[in-house]
C-alpha cells in the first residue's frame, strides 16, 4: 500500500442522529408485489474479521435481487412506480396489474440514464410494465453490459462522453419526447423522482434490521455514485437509537463526495472511467448532499485494482460482486489501526458491508499502488500508447496510459486535470500545488510510444535483466515519465513556496500536439525539465525542423509519346541531385552553435501512374534541420533559389514548394541561473561534473522555450530508440526520479 495514498477524512461536523425514513413499511409491500422478490441473504466473513480485528464483518449480498444482479431495481421500481401514478393521477394503493392496464391506454415512455444496473432496472420495470424504455449510457461501457440492458427490451443509445453527459442527454430526449426521466441523480428543480427512488432502498434496510435481529451494527460502509443509496443508509442508521458510524467509499478517480466533503460544498468532479462503473459520477445528487454532510462520519476512495482484488476474494467466498460491489470491502481492508480506532472499531465491533451487484466482465485493472519508479517504469511499459498519428490502423493512441497516469496521481491525492481537445489523444496535468510566492517547475514527459511492428521479443514485457529494463519506450520515455511522476509525488506535503507540475503529453513522436494542448490550455511553469532519455547529460540546446513538399510537374503522354510527355520523376532527379549539393554545403558550415550544422535530406518520393504514361508530378518530401538564427521562411527561400535555378535552364522544369510542418530549434544559456542550479544537483546526484551540451534532436523543449519557459532536457540513460529492442537502465530511472525530487525542493522552496 503506497504511503502516500489519498487518506481517510473524518467528517468532524457529523451529527449523530438525524430524521429516518417515512413509512418505509409501504414501500416493502410494494416491493412484495413484484414477481420473484425475496431477501438477500446477509453473509459472514471470518476471515476479514479475524483479519481486521473485530468480532464478525457481515456483508449484505445484492447480487440477485429480483432476478437482477443488483440492488437498483428496489429504487428503480419504487421510482418508475410513484412516477407513473402520479402522472395519471392514480393512488399508490394501485396494484401493478392494474397500473399496467391503466398505461395500456395512454402512452408513457420511460428514460433514464445509466452506468448499468439503474438502467438495467427501469427496463425491467418497462417489461413489468409493458411501455417502451430508452437508456442513455456513457461511451466508456463495456459492450457486454450494453447488450444486458438491451435485453431486457430497452433501446440503448451512447451517448459521445461520460455518465454526467448521459444524464443530460437522457433529460433532453424525456423531455423532447414527452416522456418521464427515471434518475437516481438530483439535480436543479428534478427532485421528486430521486427522493422516491432513494425511498426504495429502504427495503433493503428493513431487511438488514430483520436479519441482524437484537444484534447492533457498529459501522456500516456503504458505496458512493450519485449518493441515493449512501442517502437511504445514512437517513435509516442515523435514525436509530444506538449510535452507528457511517463510512463510504469512492473509486480514486471519481471522489465527487469526498471532494466535497473536504470542501463543504459540492464540487463537480471530472471522472475517469473506473472498473467500479456504478460509481463512475462527477456530481452528487443534490438532494443527497445535505444529509451526507451531516451523517457520514468518514470517507475514503479505493484504486480500481483494489477493489478487484476485493472481488477476487468475495468470489472465493462464493459471493458473486463486481469491483463496485465489492468496493466497500476494499475500504474495510486499507484502514489502519489508527483509523479503525477512529472509527470507534475494537474486537467487539460488528462491520456491516453493502455489496451491490454481482459480478460482471471488466477489463483488468493495473495497480497504482507502487512509490517506486523503476515499477511505475515497469507498467507503464506494459501498457499499449503507441501514437495513432503515426500508426493509425493499429496506434491505440495515450488514452489507456492517460488513465493510468490519471489514476495513479487520484490515488495520492494529488490534483489532476484532463486536457482533450483532439478526441482520442488526451494529456495529464498533475499538480502539487505550493503557497503561491515561490517559482514553479514543470516535469513534461511524452507518453506516447513510435510502433510495436518490428520489436525483437514483447514490447509490452517491462521485463528487467542484468540492469535493463525492456521495452517499447522504457527509454523513449516512460523512465522519465515514471520518475517525473515518483519525482512529484515526493515533494507533497513539503509545504514548498512554488508549484510543481507534471505534464504527461500525447503525440511527442509526431507533432506535438499533446504540449501545444497543455500551453494552449494556459499551463505555465517559470521552468522545466524534459525527462527525455539523455543518459544524464544535460541538453541546453537542440536543433528545430521544416518539412516541405516539393512538387515538380511534367506533361501526361502515352509511353510513346516522347514528342508530347514530359517526365516529372525525371524533372525531379534533377532536383535531388542539387539537393544533394545543398546537403553538403550545409554540412561542411563550420557550426557557430552547440547543435552542430543545419542538415537535409529527402524524406520520401511519389510520382507516376502507370508504366506505360509520362508522370505529370513528383512529388518530393523534404526535412531540413534547423540551428538558431534559421527560420521556416529562410528555409523554404533557400529551397526555391535552387528550383528556381533549374527553372532557369530548362524551359521545361516546373515546380511548386511549401511548407507543410515546422518546429522551431531551442537553446538557453549555459549560464542561467536555472541551468547552474540544475546542473549543480546533477553533479551532486552523480558524484562528478555533469555533461552540458546541444543535441541535434528535437524535443517538446523547443514549444516550452517559446512561452518564456527556462527550459532543460535531462533523463535516464538507455538505448534502442525506435529500434528493434529497446532499453532502460533501472538504476538510471532511480537516479533521475531522486534527482529531479532534489531540484524541485531548491527550486520551488
Amino acid at each position: 500500500m503506497s504511503s502516500k495514498r489519498r487518506p481517510v477524512l473524518f467528517n468532524a461536523n457529523v451529527q449523530p442522529r438525524l430524521a429516518k425514513f417515512n413509512s418505509p413499511e409501504s414501500v416493502a409491500h410494494f416491493h412484495q408485489q413484484l414477481p420473484g422478490f425475496g431477501r438477500t441473504p446477509l453473509i459472514n466473513l471470518d476471515d476479514v474479521a479475524e483479519e481486521i480485528g473485530v468480532r464478525a464483518v457481515r456483508v449484505k449480498d445484492e447480487s440477485k435481487r429480483l432476478g437482477l444482479p443488483s440492488f437498483k431495481i428496489l429504487g428503480a421500481s419504487w421510482g418508475s412506480f410513484k412516477a407513473i401514478t402520479q402522472v395519471l393521477g392514480l393512488p399508490l394503493s394501485i396494484s401493478i396489474e392494474a397500473l399496467k392496464q391503466a398505461v395500456a391506454s395512454r402512452p408513457i415512455s420511460l428514460h433514464a440514464a445509466t452506468d448499468g444496473n439503474h438502467g438495467r432496472a427501469v427496463a425491467r420495470m418497462g417489461t413489468i410494465l409493458s411501455i417502451p424504455v430508452e437508456i442513455w449510457v456513457p461511451e466508456s461501457m463495456h459492450l457486454s453490459t450494453i447488450e444486458l440492458i438491451r435485453s431486457e427490451g430497452a433501446e440503448v443509445i451512447v451517448s459521445g462522453g461520460s455518465y454526467d453527459s448521459a444524464v443530460s442527454e437522457a433529460q433532453e430526449s424525456a423531455e423532447r419526447k414527452g416522456g418521464i426521466l427515471i434518475q437516481d441523480f438530483a439535480f436543479n428543480d428534478y427532485q421528486d423522482i430521486p427522493k422516491w427512488i432513494v425511498e426504495g432502498y429502504a427495503t433493503m434496510m428493513l431487511e438488514i434490521d430483520e436479519q441482524m435481529g437484537e444484534e447492533s451494527i457498529d459501522l456500516v460502509i456503504a458505496p458512493v455514485g450519485v449518493g441515493s443509496l449512501a442517502q437511504a443508509v445514512v437517513s435509516h442508521y442515523k435514525g436509530k437509537e444506538a449510535p452507528t458510524a457511517v463510512l463510504t467509499v469512492e473509486p480514486d478517480t471519481a471522489a465527487c463526495f469526498y471532494k466535497s466533503l473536504r470542501r463543504g460544498e459540492i464540487v463537480v468532479e471530472h471522472s475517469s472511467p473506473t472498473v467500479m462503473a456504478g460509481l463512475d459520477c462527477g456530481t452528487v445528487s443534490s438532494i443527497a448532499w445535505p444529509i451526507l454532510q451531516e451523517g457520514v462520519d468518514a470517507a475514503l476512495t479505493v484504486s480500481d485494482y483494489e477493489a478487484h482484488q476485493a472481488s477476487v476474494h468475495l468470489k472465493n467466498h462464493g459471493i458473486s460482486s463486481a469491483p463496485c460491489g465489492a468496493a466497500t470491502l476494499a475500504a474495510l481492508r486499507r484502514l489502519s489501526e489508527s483509523e479503525k480506532a477512529t472509527l470507534g472499531l475494537n474486537s467487539n465491533s460488528l462491520v456491516l458491508l453493502l455489496s451491490t451487484e454481482g459480478a460482471r466482465d471488466y477489463v483488468m485493472p493495473l495497480s497504482v499502488d507502487t512509490d517506486d519508479a523503476v515499477s511505475l517504469t515497469q507498467t507503464l511499459v506494459q501498457i499499449d500508447s503507441v501514437n495513432s498519428t503515426l500508426v493509425p490502423a493499429l496506434g491505440g493512441g495515450e488514452t489507456a496510459i492517460a488513465r493510468y497516469i490519471k489514476a495513479w496521481l487520484e490515488h495520492r491525492d494529488i490534483e489532476s486535470h484532463w486536457i482533450e481537445p483532439v478526441r482520442g489523444r488526451p494529456s495529464v496535468i498533475g499538480v502539487v500545488r505550493g503557497k503561491g510566492v515561490g517559482k514553479s517547475l514543470m516535469f513534461n514527459g511524452h507518453i506516447d510510444t513510435v510502433t510495436l511492428s518490428g520489436y525483437d521479443g514483447d514490447p509490452l514485457s517491462g521485463h528487467i535483466k542484468d540492469g535493463k529494463l525492456y521495452g517499447r519506450g522504457s527509454a523513449d520515455m516512460k523512465g522519465g515519465v515514471a520518475a517525473a511522476l515518483v519525482a512529484l509525488a515526493s515533494v507533497q506535503g513539503l509545504g514548498l513556496s512554488g508549484d510543481v507540475i507534471f505534464a504527461g503529453v500525447a503525440d511527442e513522436e509526431a507533432k506535438s500536439m499533446g504540449t501545444e494542448h497543455v500551453l494552449q490550455a494556459g499551463w505555465r511553469a517559470d521552468a522545466a525539465i524534459v525527462s527525455e532519455p539523455t543518459n544524464l547529460e544535460i541538453i541546453h540546446a537542440h536543433k528545430g525542423f521544416v518539412w516541405l513538399e516539393v512538387d515538380v510537374f511534367g506533361r501526361a503522354a502515352h509511353g510513346s509519346r516522347p514528342d508530347l510527355g514530359v517526365d516529372a520523376i525525371i524533372k525531379a532527379g534533377y532536383f535531388l541531385v542539387e539537393l544533394d549539393k545543398y546537403a553538403t554545403g550545409l554540412k561542411n558550415k563550420v557550426p557557430d552553435s552547440p547543435v552542430g550544422p543545419p542538415s537535409v535530406h529527402a524524406s520520401l518520393i511519389t510520382g507516376g501512374e502507370e508504366v506505360s504514361s509520362y508522370p505529370a508530378l513528383c512529388s518530393v518530401s523534404i526535412e531540413r534541420r534547423t540551428v538558431a538564427g534559421e527560420t521556416p521562411e529562410t528555409v523554404e527561400q533557400e529551397v526555391r533559389a535552387i528550383l528556381a535555378k533549374l527553372k532557369d535552364h530548362d524551359t521545361d522544369f516546373d515546380f511548386d514548394v511549401r511548407i507543410t510542418f515546422s518546429r522551431p530549434p531551442f537553446s538557453i544559456s549555459r549560464d542561467h541561473p536555472f541551468v547552474l542550479a540544475t546542473v549543480g544537483a546533477v553533479g551532486q546526484s552523480l558524484g562528478e561534473q555533469p555533461v552540458l551540451r546541444g543535441g541535434p534532436f528535437w524535443a517538446d523543449s523547443a514549444l516550452l522555450s517559446a512561452e518564456g519557459i527556462a527550459t532543460l532536457i535531462w533523463g535516464p540513460r538507455g538505448e534502442g530508440l525506435h529500434a528493434k529492442q529497446e532499453y532502460v537502465y533501472s538504476d538510471s530511472v532511480t537516479c533521475v526520479a531522486d534527482t529531479l525530487s532534489t531540484i524541485a525542493r531548491g527550486y520551488c522552496a
